[in-house]
C-alpha cells in the first residue's frame, strides 16, 4: 500500500485506517489468527473503534511483519523482565527515517537549526534501539558540529552546555529520565537556550516516580519553565511530544485511542483507560497495537500517560492459538 504522511487528513484517516486494517487482518499471520479465535470478519468492521489491536505482547514472540521483501532493519526493544525484547522489522530504514523527520519537523521544525546533546546510556549500551537509530539521524542533520551522544561523561556534557548557553546555540538536551535525574543532581544549570526533552523510562536504574514529579525536579535543577517529552516504542514507527506537562500531541498519521481495563476489546475515542494507538506508518507490521500503558485521551486528541497495567507481560497472550 503507498502511504504520504502529509496528504492524511482527519477526513481520509478513517478510510485508509479500515483499508489498512483489512490488508494486514490477511496478510500478517499472527493478527490473522489473533482475528480468527476472536470471531472477527474483518470485512465487517466498519469503524476504527471495532477494529481488535493487537496486544503488544506478541512483539516478543511472533514475527510481525507483511513487507512485500525481507526487512533490511529489526529493531530491538530493552528488555527489564525475562519476557525477552520486541521485534521490529522494517522493510526499508529510509522510511523510519522519513517518519520520525516528519514527526520531529511539525512540532520542533526544521532539525538542522538546533545542536542535539543525547544522554542515552541504556540505549547506547545495547544493540537494535530505534531510539539511538533516530537520535544518530538528527546528529548527522544538525548544522552543528557539537552535536552528539553522552553515556557517562557529565563533565564534557555539562561543559558543552555551558559553551552552547555562552553562544545562545539552539541545544536540545535529550535524555532518558535516570540519566537526566543523575546529570542534574551532579550538574544543575540553568539553561536559557535549551529545550530539555525525557524520552521516559528508568530502566531499572532508579525507582519510578510520577512524571508530574520528574518533571518538577528537573525543572529546577535546569531553570526551566517546562520540561518537553518524547513518546514511542520500539513497536511504533512515529512519535508523539509534549512540550509542557505530559500532554503529547500525535502527528495526524497517528490516533491515541481508550481500551476498557476490563474488557480490552471495548475501544473509545477518548477518556481513561489503556492505551490503543493507530500508527499508519506502521504500513509492514502491525499499525493496530494495545499497549501495557494506561493513559487518557482528551477530546481534542491530545493525551496523557499516568503508568502501566500491572502483570502486562501476560496480558492477552492466552487469545493466541496456533494453528
Amino acid at each position: 500500500m503507498t502511504f504520504d504522511h502529509i496528504q492524511i487528513t482527519s477526513r481520509t484517516f478513517e478510510s485508509y485506517s479500515l483499508s489498512l486494517f483489512r490488508f494486514q487482518a490477511e496478510n500478517i499471520p499472527v493478527y490473522k489468527r489473533f482475528l480468527y479465535h476472536l470471531g472477527v470478519n474483518p470485512a465487517e468492521i466498519n469503524s476504527i473503534e471495532k477494529i481488535p489491536f493487537l496486544p503488544i505482547e506478541f512483539f516478543k514472540t511472533e514475527t510481525i511483519y507483511c513487507g512485500s521483501e525481507p526487512p533490511q532493519k529489526v529493531f530491538l526493544s530493552s528488555s527489564t523482565t525475562n519476557t525477552g525484547q520486541s521485534r521490529h522489522y522494517v522493510e526499508n530504514p529510509e522510511y523510519y527515517i522519513k517518519t520520525f523527520m516528519e514527526s520531529f519537523r511539525l512540532f520542533y521544525g526544521d532539525p538542522k537549526q538546533y545542536c542535539f546533546l543525547c544522554l542515552l546510556p541504556s540505549y547506547l549500551e545495547r544493540e537494535g534501539s530505534s531510539l539511538i537509530f533516530m537520535a544518530e539521524h538528527l546528529i548527522k542533520t544538525s548544522r552543528y558540529a557539537q552535536s552528539g551522544f553522552y553515556l557517562y561523561n557529565h563533565i564534557d556534557l555539562y561543559q558543552q552546555l555551558l559553551e552552547n548557553e555562552r553562544q545562545n546555540i539552539p541545544t536540545i538536551l535529550f535524555g532518558v529520565s535516570f540519566a537526566l535525574l543523575d546529570f542534574a543532581e551532579q550538574f544543575p544549570i540553568k539553561l536559557h537556550s535549551t529545550i530539555v526533552m525525557e524520552t521516559g523510562g528508568m530502566k531499572g536504574r532508579k525507582q519510578e516516580m510520577p512524571r508530574e514529579q520528574l518533571h518538577d525536579i528537573l525543572k529546577k535543577a535546569f531553570g526551566v519553565d517546562a520540561i518537553h517529552s518524547e513518546y514511542g516504542m520500539t513497536e511504533l514507527l512515529s512519535q508523539a511530544y509534549s512540550k509542557a506537562n505530559g500532554i503529547f500531541k500525535t502527528p495526524n498519521w497517528i490516533k491515541i485511542m481508550i481500551y476498557d481495563l476490563y474488557n480490552p476489546l471495548k475501544t473509545k475515542p477518548s477518556g481513561r483507560g489503556g492505551i490503543n494507538i493507530i500508527d499508519l506508518a506502521n504500513q509492514q507490521s502491525c499499525a493496530f497495537i494495545q499497549t501495557a500503558d494506561v493513559g487518557t485521551v482528551f477530546a481534542d486528541g491530545s493525551f496523557e500517560i499516568i503508568g502501566r497495567i500491572d502483570y502486562s507481560e501476560t496480558r492477552g497472550c492466552n487469545l493466541l492459538i496456533n494453528d
